[in-house]
């Protein structure tokens, strides 16, 4: 998603440095008008704003290493990932003790959304810096919400996320009966699209060919947001839920679905995948009393 992200940055007239270690993103970000350098620092060095968007809180900790040492003082940080609460704290709490202005503001849209310029930034962080990277969020989607202090952008897409992997699951159940009953797919797309059980993983990302010509069934469930990603999701809303002492029996049964849908080796698949797997999963007696 960094590619199409920094080209629309781009396009709004701002010099992009960036960096990624794979080689195939690294050249489609310089196709796009972005300078690609060869290390971190390098692309941080004297940065007035650096934006991350890592897979872990991990990655993220050791890039602030670089990001910390090396962008100039007082620069505006922030951090498009999507990991836990306490590492997106933990993180800006390193920040600001160091000068600079953190925000965590991971993002909804996925693929087609970085590649439109439609994302919608969840953002959690001070006021202020959030009014200086409006700019630079205005020009990648076309929602900004402030949902509160630090962790707080972070807190939201992990709800979001646990929504959007319980529905997908359910939508997914909803195709396969109606298939059984002898409705076709799209009789039940336009019931449902249009009543009360609507939502954006029946009428945006639809698990089943046809209804949504642009979902990622349509291309045998290549690119979109991957079942990897999605586990990643679902285990973070499940520690969050843990210590929280919050009770979210679908959103377990979700993760231990995704959990076994990837170790089955199809993590690269678009999660909307999940519906292959439910087809072939063999009735029990008590799924049937």
């Amino acid at each position: 998603m960094g590619a199409p992200m920094a080209a629309h940055l781009v396009t709004a007239g701002h010099q992009v440095i960036g960096y990624d270690p794979a080689p195939a993103a690294a050249h489609q970000a310089t196709a796009r008008g972005v300078t690609v350098t060869d290390s971190v620092t390098a692309a941080v060095r004297g940065a007035d704003a650096v934006i991350t968007m890592l897979p872990t809180g991990q990655h993220l900790a050791d890039c602030y290493d670089a990001v910390l040492a090396d962008a100039a003082p007082g620069a505006l940080l922030v951090d498009c990932s999507t990991v836990a609460v306490t590492d997106a704290q933990a993180a800006a709490a390193r920040a600001a003790d160091a000068g600079f202005a953190p925000l965590d503001a991971p993002v909804s849209g996925g693929v087609a959304g970085a590649a439109a310029g439609t994302l919608t930034f969840m953002v959690g962080g001070p006021a202020d810096a959030l009014e200086t990277a409006r700019p630079l969020l205005d020009a990648m989607g076309t929602r900004v919400i402030h949902c509160g202090p630090s962790g707080s952008g972070q807190a939201a897409k992990t709800c979001n996320n646990m929504v959007l992997g319980v529905s997908m699951i359910a939508v997914s159940e909803a195709f396969l009966l109606g298939r059984s009953l002898g409705l076709s797919d799209q009789a039940l797309f336009e019931v449902a699209s249009t009543s009360s059980a609507q939502c954006w993983a029946l009428t945006s990302y639809c698990p089943v060919p046809g209804p949504v010509p642009t979902s990622p069934a349509n291309r045998d469930y290549q690119g979109g947001f991957s079942a990897l990603l999605m586990r990643k999701d679902l285990h973070l809303a499940q520690a969050s839920a843990t210590r929280a002492d919050v009770a979210t029996p679908l959103g377990a049964a979700a993760a231990v679905l995704y959990d076994q849908f990837v170790a089955a080796g199809n993590g690269a698949l678009d999660f909307s995948a999940i519906i292959t797997a439910l087809a072939t999963r063999t009735s029990t007696p008590e799924a049937t009393a």
